[in-house]
Order: C-alpha cells, then structure tokens, then sequence
C-alpha cells in the first residue's frame, strides 16, 4: 500500500460521484445493516448541526481504494463498495430535491459484476417492493437500507428535526476557490478518503482488497500518513526515488525503536483509549493534537488540510519530516538519560502528557542541566505533601508509593521497567491485614481457608493436608480446624470467627500495629496478586511476593524490600509486622524522597 505511484486526495461526495464505480466479483455483495446505514446518517446529521463550523471544516468517511480501468472515468472498487452504495441511496432518497438545488449534479449507481441486474435494481430502487427484493439476497439488503433511509427521514420530520436542505448541502455543497493558485474546497460538507492505487503488476486489485479485509480492519491514520508523504508528486523528478527511500527508510527505524515497549510504554499510557498498532502514529497524532474525542481520521484530515499542498504544489516535505524526527530523538534522548528516564517517566505514569512536557523543555533555558530542574520541580509538584499524614484513600499514596520504587531502583543504578509496571493493574495493599475488614461471603471464606491451609502445609487438598507432618502443635491445631470447616456443607459465622482470631492471634495481627491505614503499612502491589489472597496476613502475603519473585513476576523493588522487612532496622522475627518495622519503612521513604518531599 505505500507504493509511492498511489494517490491519496480527499474527495467531497460530488465529486465522488463525478466517475462511474465498478464492483468486481471477488467482492461479495450489498451487505450493510439498518445500524450501519443509521450510523452513518445520524453522523452526518450531527456534523450538519454542529455550530461554529470553521471554514473548509468536513466530516470524513472511511477511505474508498480504487484502480482506474481502461475507460478514464470508471473505477474498480477494491475497497468502499459498502459506503459508497449507501451514498448513492441517500442520493437516490434526495434525487427531486437534488435536482432542483444542484442542477449541474448527475450520478449513476454502482455496477456489481455477477450480481444479476442489480445496477438496475438500484436505479428504480425508490419503486421497488419488499416482494420484488426477495427474488436476490443482494436486492433484499439494497431494499432493506433504503427502507431504512426513508424511516429515518420520516421520524426526523415527525420529530420536526429535519432540514432536508440542510442535509443535502452538507452531502453535497463544495465551494471552490483559488489558495495560492490551488483549488481548495472550502464547504462544510461530507468528504471520502480516496486512495487510488496505481497500474503497477504490484499493485493486484485481489492481494489489496485481500489485505484490507482481514479481520475489516480500516485504513489507519498512519498509513493514510506514510501515502501522503511517499507521493511522487511531492518531489522534483530527479530526487525523488532517492527522498522516497529515505523517508521509507527513516520511518521503518523509528516504528521499529518504537515497537520496542521499554522505550514505548516509557513515554505512553497502555491505557489509553487510543490504540497504535502503528506507533509511529502516535507522534502524528501529538502533531495534529488529537483527542479521544476527535472523529478517526483527524491527524490524516489535519496533515492533508493544513501542510499538503503548499503554493507551489509541491509541500516542504523534509520540513514536515524534520518535525516528525524530532519528535521521536526527544523521546529517544529522554529515554537514553537515566534521570530524565525515571523522572519524566514517573511524570507520564501519573497523567501528564508527551506535550505537556515537551512545553517544559520549551520554559528552559534549552540546556540540560536546565531541563532536568525543570523536571525535578514538576515531579515535586505532583508528591507536595506531608507523608507523614498519608493514608489509604488520599490520592496522594499511589504517587508517593511509585516515586518511592523508581528512585529506590534509580539508586540502585538500575531501571524501573515502565514497560512491565503499565503492562499491569496495581492496587494499594495493606502490609498488615486489615483487622476490621470482615470476610463475608461463602467463596471469600473458602479461599481465605484454601489460602492459609496452603500456606502451612503446601497444598489446598484436605486428605494431603491431612496427612501432613508438622513440627509445631498450634499449627496442627489451626490446619485441623481449617480442614473440618474446609469438610462442612456450610461455614457457620461463629466457627469461621473462630479459625480467624486463632490464624491472627498465631502470626501476632490480633493488635494492630500503629494506624491500620497509614502510608506506613502501605505498598503498591499488582492487583492480581492483591485480590488473589484478599484480606490475609504478612506471612502470608510474604511467601506470595516470594513466589512471584522467583517465577519472574514483575515486583516493585520497594515492596519486595518491604516484605522482605529489608528496611527494619531491628531485626526480629520476619514472619511479623510491628510497629517498628512500619515506623522504619516510613524513615526509609522520607529518606529516598527527601529531593521531592517539601
């Protein structure tokens, strides 16, 4: 698709119907729905109301690729066919008032190949019956659209919210006038992406229409993009094979540095509503400033309205190209300095946006030195508070808990791996159990039972555990009250009480240490893991985070170093949670943070 001979335009539906279409048989016929035939009126509708319209603004329909044929003014539809003949009934719907509004206009219906008389079928489709439809299954889904066009109109003029006039200058009014010696359509009005592919042997109708339909995946923004600029029209004869070459060659590098997720979930949220399979996409995108908001094919309309063409019909390619590669050696220098790594990573983790610091830099005096205070002062922004005062529900923990494992693994001389930390949910975890938290239901208790019994004996299988050799009574004890309840039809309130003081009293939880909800009995555990044992107790907690560790599942260094009560300076017994260690965790994040905290 990126043969540099295709020519991509943006075409308004007037001048789409300009040329007569031809179906090929590898297609298969009319198919569209009454919602997707609904989906697209109501979405022109609404572009037709919309206030404050700027000049030249359009709403764009997915792109039609087409191959000219011998006869200049018929195209073969490779892909499209489905839009397009749902513009020739709305069309056809309107055709007395087209008439008398746009004389000059004239438009003739697709025609299918190997579809029986269906070009007629759709020329007297405004006189067909239901009965008539049945005869094909291609005429039955023609008739069915078209009766769903006239439904829609008739409950827009009930409801008194139809401007026919409206509808049909936004389908097919164009206003041309000369730009610098350029024909530009300044309407506001309904327009088709449309990709002509040139005569070339590599360019065979089938393997494109083939490639485009896998799965109905549409034209993206990025490859819309890459044929804008590939265009030989773009460049003077005698460079451009040499320009089209780098430029392809140039992209294929920063996709490739792209599609590597250390450096791609470095400076992206993966839970954006806004997906690339093209990455390079998304620096268009930061480009053309799109939203999740914007309609789909915003950045390619921003590109193709505002930088193709300029005066002399031939755009400044490398200046549009230069920005292109700047953006990507920011990302890249960022991603190369460890502190820039760990901080603007840190700022991206927590909401701000590529542009968003990309304006920061621009504040700078341009040095680095500069850039990086810059940085270190809006990462202080973002944890301004007093650590000390922070508990469970304050929006302000999950910051200072991320901080605290990136600048631990930064002064460690390694790399927080953005890429695994967004490739996961996280939640906030209680180091110690949460006395109060009551386990209310039959399945909660019957994992709490599992999860404990595992924990003592290596297994969830009451016979196993049964036969287990312990060395201490009290375990043998607690695992033999967890396997008569783990035996019963129904766990009782009281006795599943009971096995719970007697679990907390064993491993010392029947107090609590310090505040329950205080930062100091607080880490950032992934959610997996976290609601796979739900309300249990250090140890247990403990041997989890061991596990994970050991099968190579991602664990923030500062909540392993907390399980492992690596920053308790008094060291007592690992399999407990007291006050001390909770009060030495709280002096080792100050400590680490005390470039951040106020």
């Amino acid at each position: 698709m990126a043969n540099p001979a295709n020519q991509l335009v943006l075409r308004s539906v007037y001048q789409l119907f300009e040329y007569n279409f031809f179906i090929p048989s590898y297609q298969r016929g009319y198919r569209w729905t009454e919602t997707q035939v609904k989906q697209l009126l109501d979405d022109i509708w609404q572009f037709s109301k919309k206030d404050e319209k700027r000049k030249g603004e359009f709403y764009c329909l997915q792109p039609i690729v087409v191959k000219q044929l011998d006869d200049k003014q018929t195209y073969e539809v490779i892909d499209g066919q489905q839009r397009l003949t749902t513009l020739f009934l709305i069309i056809k719907y309107f055709e007395d008032t087209i008439k008398r509004n746009f004389p000059n206009f004239s438009f003739s219906s697709p025609d299918y190949k190997t579809r029986t008389n269906s070009k007629a079928f759709l020329d007297y489709i405004k006189i067909k019956t239901e009965g008539e439809s049945k005869l094909y299954v291609d005429y039955f889904h023609i008739w069915k659209a078209y009766d769903s066009i006239n439904k829609w109109f008739e409950k827009k003029e009930k409801e008194n919210d139809m401007n026919q006039i409206d509808f049909v200058n936004t389908l097919l009014k164009r206003k041309m006038e000369d730009r610098d010696g350029n024909e530009i359509d300044t309407a506001n009005n309904v327009r088709v992406i449309w990709y002509e592919v040139s005569g070339t042997e590599n360019d065979n109708p089938i393997e494109i229409f083939s490639h485009l339909n896998i799965g109905k995946i549409p034209l993206t923004n990025a490859e819309l993009i890459k044929a804008l600029f590939l265009q030989k029209e773009n460049f003077f004869d005698k460079e451009a094979t040499l320009k089209q070459i780098q430029i392809a060659s140039e992209w294929d590098i920063i996709e490739k540095a792209l599609q590597n997720n250390a450096l791609w979930l470095f400076i992206y949220n993966s839970k954006n509503l806004l997906q690339y399979d093209n990455r390079i996409e998304y620096i268009f995108d930061l480009m053309q400033n799109r939203t999740e908001e914007s309609e789909y094919y915003h950045t390619f309309n921003e590109f193709y309205y505002n930088d193709f063409p300029d005066k002399n019909n031939k755009p400044d390619i490398d200046k549009i190209w230069l920005k292109v590669k700047r953006y990507f050696l920011t990302f890249d220098e960022w991603f190369k300095n460890d502190e820039l790594f760990h901080n603007i990573g840190y700022l991206i983790a927590c909401g701000k946006d590529v542009d968003a610091i990309k304006r920061i830099k621009a504040a700078s005096n341009k040095t680095k030195t500069d850039f990086k205070d810059h940085v270190r002062k809006e990462v202080r922004k973002l944890v301004n508070c007093n650590v000390d005062d922070l508990e469970y529900d304050d929006p302000y923990v999950r910051k200072i808990l991320l901080l605290f494992n990136i600048q631990t693994m930064q002064n460690s001389n390694m790399r927080f791996p953005f890429d695994k930390y967004k490739e996961i949910e996280w939640d906030i975890e209680h180091i110690r159990s949460q006395t109060d938290k009551e386990i209310d239901t039959p399945k909660k208790r019957s994992n709490w039972i599992d999860i404990i019994l595992e924990f003592f004996t290596g297994t969830i299988d009451v016979h196993k555990a049964g036969e287990f050799s312990f060395d201490n009574d009290e375990e043998k004890r607690i695992c033999n009250f967890l396997i008569d309840l783990k035996k019963s039809d129904k766990i009782e309130d009281e006795k599943f009480r009971s096995a719970f003081e007697l679990v907390q009293k064993y491993f010392g939880e029947n107090t609590q240490a310090g505040k329950k909800d205080s930062i100091s009995n607080l880490a950032l555990l992934d959610a997996t893991t976290n609601r796979s044992y739900g309300n249990t107790f250090f140890p247990v907690k403990r041997k989890r985070i061991i596990e994970n560790d050991k099968n190579g599942i991602f664990v923030p260094l500062a909540t392993k170093n907390v399980f492992l009560k690596y920053y308790s300076k008094k060291m007592g017994d690992v399999m407990y949670w007291k006050d001390n260690d909770a009060n030495d965790y709280l002096a080792a994040i100050k400590t680490t943070l005390e470039d951040f905290l106020p």
